[in-house]
């Protein structure tokens, strides 16, 4: 997710704000109270709520504006761009979210693009600043490993605080020894009240006794309760069924009147809508008669009303002549205009050919060429013209700079070779250093004596080796020879063997050992280097050797002029190749011009001019010889026009005359007087034409009518027969018979309906109700059962009063001794134990699950974030600190310098555990959380850094391409290590970019 824009309405001290544009790695920079932290609590606010007033965040609510709130656009890969619009409402205020793709939504929207991550994970991922840094500085030595691991687990501090809280509280409820925790203190207390308990136990014989008859008190008065509820049931089902008896037979009787009725087929309110069809039909009756009348009347009057359709008929024809009247007329000044221009055009041609003086007559003209390919080649002509003149300037130029560079060339290379020794004189140089070089014999000779001391040294050891090898086996000997000693003087023959055997196999093993000649081997290659070395003295000491330094810096002298020499050469070679491709290309000018005038000479022969003015005016020429056949074509077009106005003016006229002829009753008549008659005669026809079809149109609207009422009596008649078929009746008579005979039916419906909802109140069951119409003697039944509930509320009584005397009893010895206190006592302690260890095995479990999460989070998922963690140290600390290792003792690390030395967190520098910190932060983010390509937002958290730290940790940050970095500071020495335009200047109330 990257955001590119925002737009804060209000909020804080920021108000109508718009900053757009946003790079990938932003800053941002202003002093304090500039609006950085408030631009910060925007960003989490408009993707995850408002703060609520009960949480002790800023909410950043403006103090004099009503908007609150804004909105910030942001790009998600694969969906493309969003608009996250928050204002004020609800608690966390109202969202909408807009994408470009057409989706609107709101919080499940937004949730979903967030991917369901919340504030607090935000904060703890991707958004850290110097508060966290100072968290480190305040933790002491033991907190601070702990307090990394939980920042390289969450982000944040929050499962080191879990751990001690959970250690906290365990602590509190119980500690193997202790006498203060509250389960310690509870298992004390419960074991002296069991002591108690049991004294008190012996003394209670009677007692047990008494308990064992209360008990059995009790089961007897259960029983009897329930006898007599079940008792009262009955007696209360005999009552109800005194009161609905009546009711129930009722509804019998019902059910018996409608058995005999049997079904009524009648449909639903059939003589009210049989009433209705009467009443409908009679009037469609009279209303078609009216119809009748009215429809002869109408006829009547079209007859009357029938216009002269042979004039209608060319009405079209008519009309369009009379309309061209303005026409004629305009055409008669149309013609005086095109005469006009016409001799305009005539003078425009005299002058054009004065211009050329070309003898040429207009059909020559005319039988020029200048299509557009014509066009083409003039233009194309006359820039090769240009080209080929600026073409000539620029080689001149060329080949006199070419021709200079050439010639101070060739006298560098004169002068260096003049500077250079004679072949002879260099090898004799190179004979007298190559010959006698002092410092190699030197080099050699120090090479031989260490090899002669290492030799040596290997000698010295080789023959201390030998000396204890025989100190060895002369200590064996001995020990053996006595073996085989002590077993010949006790005859223990095995023993002698033995000594024997192992003697001889020394003996075999030193003489191998002796036999190779390694030390042999040694002095001869010793030998041979010290005459070696004995050589090469003599040979630094003799006469011959001379110092050649002289001779070694003039031969390196040369050397250098030789190579400067070569280049000069190749400089040379390479600038005798460009004057060589200067001259080439004056070859190719001259071909080019010569193709140029052949080119010229045959245009000028295709468009009729000489050849000198070709050369000279060829592109004005051939625009006046394409405006001479302009002004000739339109002078052609002008004629017809002329030809085509005469022609329509006759046509006009004769249509009219011929028209006038036919129709009107007047002869000989003027053209316009002709017109206007033929045009007033055609409206009087018209008029008819429309009172005619007036008249018709209100003939078939009154057909249609009556045809319509026709159909809808039929259909009333036709529902009338449908009605009395569907209760299978032949008259009227029959059909009202049947509707009282459905009507009585519905009648008893309903009572009968009503007599069951007034059953359904009723507590007994339709089964009960059934039973109880065999019972005649219900009277006797319900006194009977009220005799025994008395018998048994009697009975009750004295099980009562039974078991007052036994508890009081009890009392008495429950006063007289401690045993029932105690008892409650203990069962009291033992709760409250019980309760105790619940709350303490609650906190327990949370700790086995915290740690089993965080051994699975240190196997699974912890050691690719430490690997990122250890490259992103290894750069901040220059290569220092290279490697980061869990603590074997517990949730810190370890970090290792590159000398191997390893060092817990609160060993280490202040400035190397803040970039500690920030390396695990940023794996955190780069690793666990790489899919999350969240904007990773800083504000001011390298403030503790020297430059180079800084730096470093900069050239960190910009390295991470897959999310967005919102850098917030307020010190100006960092602005030197980003481009101006990936810097925004913050004032109160304004964002401008740093020019």
């Amino acid at each position: 997710m990257k955001i590119t824009a925002m737009n804060i309405y209000g909020f804080g001290q920021l108000e109508n704000i718009i900053i757009e544009n946003l790079n990938e790695f932003q800053v941002f920079f202003g002093e304090n109270e500039a609006g950085k932290s408030t631009i910060m609590a925007f960003i989490h606010s408009i993707l995850f709520g408002f703060p609520t007033k009960q949480q002790s965040e800023l909410r950043y609510e403006p103090k004099h504006g009503t908007k609150y709130g804004g909105n910030i656009r942001i790009y998600l890969e694969g969906q493309g761009f969003a608009v996250i619009e928050r204002v004020k409402g609800k608690a966390a205020g109202d969202v909408k979210v807009v994408m470009d793709n057409g989706i609107i939504g709101g919080e499940e929207l937004l949730k979903e693009l967030l991917e369901s991550f919340d504030k607090n994970l935000f904060q703890a991922i991707f958004s850290f600043n110097i508060h966290g840094l100072q968290n480190i500085h305040q933790m002491k030595g033991e907190e601070l490993g702990k307090y990394l691991f939980s920042a390289g687990t969450l982000g944040t501090e929050q499962l080191a605080k879990a751990e001690a809280a959970l250690q906290k509280e365990l602590d509190i409820r119980f500690k193997p020894g202790g006498k203060k925790p509250e389960l310690n203190e509870k298992l004390q207390e419960l074991h002296e009240v069991n002591q108690e308990l049991k004294k008190a136990a012996a003394k209670n014989k009677e007692y047990e006794t008494l308990a064992a008859r209360k008990e059995s008190l009790r089961q007897e008065i259960a029983n009897l309760h329930e006898q007599l509820t079940t008792l009262q049931v009955n007696t209360a089902k005999l009552s109800e069924w005194k009161r609905i008896e009546s009711s129930v037979k009722q509804e019998k009787w019902i059910e018996n009147e409608l058995a005999e009725l049997g079904e009524v087929q009648f449909p639903v309110r059939g003589m009210e809508r049989l009433e209705k069809l009467n009443q409908l039909i009679l009037p469609y009756k009279a209303e078609l008669n009216s119809l009748a009348e009215r429809i002869e009347k109408v006829k009547l009057e079209i007859a009357d009303l029938e216009p002269n359709e042979g004039l209608l008929e060319n009405e079209p024809a008519i009309l369009m002549l009379l309309d061209q009247m303005p026409v004629y007329d305009q055409f008669k000044l149309e013609l005086g205009q095109y005469e006009q221009r016409m001799a305009d055009c005539d003078a425009e041609l005299s002058n054009i050919k004065a211009r050329l003086h070309l003898p040429l007559q207009d059909q020559d003209f005319q039988a020029i060429n200048t299509n557009m390919y014509m066009k083409s080649q003039v233009e194309t002509t006359v820039k090769q013209s240009r080209k080929l003149a600026e073409a000539k300037e620029e080689l001149d130029e060329r080949y006199e700079e070419e021709k200079n560079a050439l010639e101070m060339i060739e006298k560098e290379v004169l002068l260096t070779e003049d500077l250079c020794l004679p072949d002879q004189d260099r090898m004799l140089l190179e004979k007298q250093v190559h010959g006698n070089d002092k410092r190699g014999l030197e080099e050699e000779l120090k090479g031989i004596k260490e090899k002669i001391h290492f030799h040596q040294s290997s000698l010295d050891q080789e023959q201390a080796a030998k000396s204890r090898i025989k100190l060895q086996f002369i200590t064996l000997e001995l020990i053996l020879l006595g073996l085989i000693l002590y077993g010949l003087l006790t005859k223990q023959w095995v023993l002698m063997i033995l000594g024997l055997g192992g003697c001889l196999a020394f003996a075999v093993y030193m003489l191998q050992s002796l036999k190779h000649a390694k030390e042999k081997q040694l002095i001869q290659q010793l030998d041979g280097l010290q005459e070696k070395e004995k050589q090469i003295s003599e040979k630094l000491q003799s006469a011959e050797y001379v110092d050649l330094s002289e001779a070694t810096e003039e031969l390196k002298i040369d050397n250098q002029r030789r190579e400067k020499l070569q280049l000069l050469k190749l400089k040379l070679k390479q600038q005798q190749s460009q004057f060589e491709k200067v001259i080439s290309k004056f070859e190719e000018w001259e071909i080019a011009s010569s193709q140029h005038k052949e080119t010229l000479l045959t245009i000028s022969r295709e468009l009729k001019i000489p050849h000198n003015l070709a050369d000279a005016f060829l592109e004005e020429a051939f625009k006046q010889i394409e405006k001479f056949k302009e002004i000739l074509w339109e002078r052609d077009k002008l004629i017809a026009k002329v030809d085509k106005a005469n022609q329509q003016q006759s046509q006009i006229a004769g249509g009219i005359q011929e028209y006038g002829k036919r129709f009107l009753p007047e002869k000989d008549l003027g053209l316009h007087k002709t017109a206007f008659l033929l045009r007033t005669k055609l409206k009087e026809e018209l008029e008819k034409r429309i009172k005619n079809q007036e008249r018709k149109n209100k003939l078939a609207g009154m057909e249609a009518d009556r045809q319509g009422k026709s159909q809808e009596l039929e259909q009333l008649e036709a529902e009338y027969a449908l009605l009395l078929q569907s209760a299978n009746t032949d008259t009227e008579q029959q059909f009202y018979e049947l509707g009282k005979k459905a009507e009585k039916r519905s009648e008893l419906m309903a009572a009968l309906d009503n007599i069951r909802s007034q059953l359904n109140y009723s507590s007994l069951s339709e089964g009960e109700r059934e039973s109880f119409l065999t019972i005649h003697n219900w009277d006797e039944l319900i006194t009977d059962g009220l005799d025994e509930s008395k018998r048994l509320q009697a009975r009750l009584k004295e099980l009562q009063e039974e078991q007052a005397k036994v508890k009081y009893e009890l009392q008495v010895l429950e006063e007289g001794g401690v045993y029932s206190d105690i008892l409650h006592h203990y069962i009291q302690k033992k709760f409250e134990l019980e309760e105790a260890a619940k709350e303490w095995a609650v906190y327990s479990l949370a700790q086995n699950i915290l740690t089993e999460t965080i051994e699975k989070y240190k196997n699974e998922h912890l050691p690719r974030m430490l690997e990122r963690a250890e490259e992103f140290l290894s750069f901040l600390t220059n290569g220092r600190h290279h490697r980061i290792h869990l603590h074997p003792l517990g949730t810190g690390f370890l970090v290792e310098r590159e000398d191997r030395t390893l060092f817990e967190a609160n060993e280490l520098s202040q400035a190397t555990t803040e970039q500690l910190y920030v390396s695990i932060r940023l794996a955190l983010a780069t690793t666990l959380y790489e899919k999350y390509r969240f904007p990773i937002i800083i504000d001011d958290s390298f403030v503790n850094f020297d430059i180079g730290r800084t730096e470093r940790v900069i050239a960190l940050i910009k390295t991470l391409e897959q999310n967005q970095i919102l850098f917030f500071t307020c010190h100006q020495h960092l602005l030197q290590f980003f481009p101006k335009e990936n810097v925004l200047f913050l004032e109160k109330g304004a964002v401008q970019i740093i020019s």
